[in-house]
């Protein structure tokens, strides 16, 4: 009984950004009804490392949803669809812009239908402007946007991070974006459409990277591990080989790392008194708190900063962050079994509600599972047999 519990939302799509929006959306407690093509479904159940036939990532970018398949390439199964949309609340796409519409799956078309529906596009250039129509998956858009040009070393390459991140916040802005339209049809009772751009989620993190170089003269750069001037904040070694991040960049926050090392006088040191003096001998700074950190286990070191209230971290793994307590605490290992009676550990649900908790009720469902129940509020069963019998469904 999730916030969004009696929301009903149709995921059309595949790969990451609309159904890693649908996980979240079903998280919350709305009914997500994945559509998936008959016979081959959503590339994501072959996607990445596999198990038994199946990804390991399809049970939790699947989970909570129904799937159904239809053929939304033909009219039957477009016709299905919109019959279903005249049910639901939302519907969250990750097409080209353009192919809703030859589809007959358009806004101004379901909104005939259902003018309370709200139509959720995610792609990854928008629905309009001169590239609306290119293909943009997340990586190229993580490039556009901006992201990419500040990551990495400087001499290197530019670097993405190991994960689809582009396509992850694109999925959350898409979140925002639903709960923002049905908050808002709450008052007006009509529906509408959120455009979501990859590339504009990307360039909405960007900071104030545009003001910095026009209005500053600084072209912000790849600068590694560290924000320049920000010092000491970095990454640091351990004595049993483990890296940790200290960020005491702060006034305050240095002063208790400088009691901490045992070396307090560095906190009224000309040379480090102040953020602008640390950030000018980043270096030499970050060369101190690494002798200092390098001498001591990770754990002890952790701890000893946890007693000074000097913000600390331990860089994790996947294999460190399953036996982590902390994570445990918050629920944040969740382990479900697959279709295949693996278990297996996925994230738990983000944000945490006091009242009506999010909950995950079922990993991704096998290709069809729900199509029968589903399809049964528009189709009866003698209609069902011959779209099935087609290959419609």
């Amino acid at each position: 009984m999730g916030p969004l519990h009696g929301t009903r939302v149709l995921e059309l799509g595949s790969f990451i950004a609309g159904p890693f929006a649908g996980q979240l959306l079903a998280d919350y407690g709305a009914e997500v009804v994945k559509i998936e093509p008959p016979a081959t479904g959503d590339p994501m159940r072959r996607w990445g490392i596999t198990k038994d036939g199946e990804s390991l990532w399809w049970p939790a970018i699947a989970r909570n949803k129904k799937s159904v398949t239809v053929d939304l390439r033909g009219e039957r199964g477009q016709e299905l669809v919109r019959e279903l949309a005249a049910t639901a609340d939302v519907v969250l796409e990750n097409f080209r812009p353009g192919t809703l519409r030859k589809w007959g799956l358009d806004y101004e078309t379901l909104s005939a239908l259902n003018p309370g529906i709200v139509v959720v596009h995610v792609s990854g250039f928008g629905q309009t402007g001169p590239n609306s129509g290119l293909a943009g998956f997340g990586s190229v858009a993580e490039a556009v946007g901006g992201i990419r040009h500040t990551t990495g070393s400087p001499d290197d390459a530019p670097a993405r991070t190991g994960i689809s991140l582009g396509d992850s916040l694109a999925a959350l802005f898409a979140v925002i974006g639903t709960q923002a339209a049905l908050l808002e049809r709450a008052r007006s009772g009509r529906g509408q459409e959120v455009d979501v751009a990859i590339y504009e989620a990307v360039f909405a993190l960007m900071e104030s990277t545009l003001a910095d170089y026009h209005a500053g003269g600084v072209l912000r750069k790849r600068s590694g591990s560290v924000l320049p001037g920000v010092a000491p904040s970095n990454v640091y070694p351990t004595a049993d080989g483990a890296e940790v991040v200290i960020a005491a960049n702060a006034d305050t926050v240095f002063a208790r790392l400088a009691e901490a090392m045992g070396q307090p006088e560095l906190a009224t040191d000309e040379r480090y008194a102040t953020h602008q003096a640390r950030g000018a001998r980043m270096a030499e700074l970050d060369a101190l708190v690494s002798a200092w950190t390098s001498a001591r286990k990770s754990d002890e070191l952790i701890d000893e900063l946890n007693r000074h209230g000097v913000p600390v971290g331990r860089i994790n793994t996947a294999a460190s962050i399953l036996t982590d307590p902390h994570f445990a605490a918050r629920e944040m290992i969740q382990w479900r079994r697959n279709q295949h009676g693996t278990e297996l550990p996925m994230n738990g649900v983000v944000p945490k509600f006091s009242r009506t908790p999010g909950e995950i009720t079922r990993t991704g469902p096998a290709l069809g599972a729900d199509t029968d129940e589903v399809l049964a509020a528009v189709a009866d069963g003698e209609r069902l047999g011959r779209l099935r019998a087609d290959g419609v469904v």
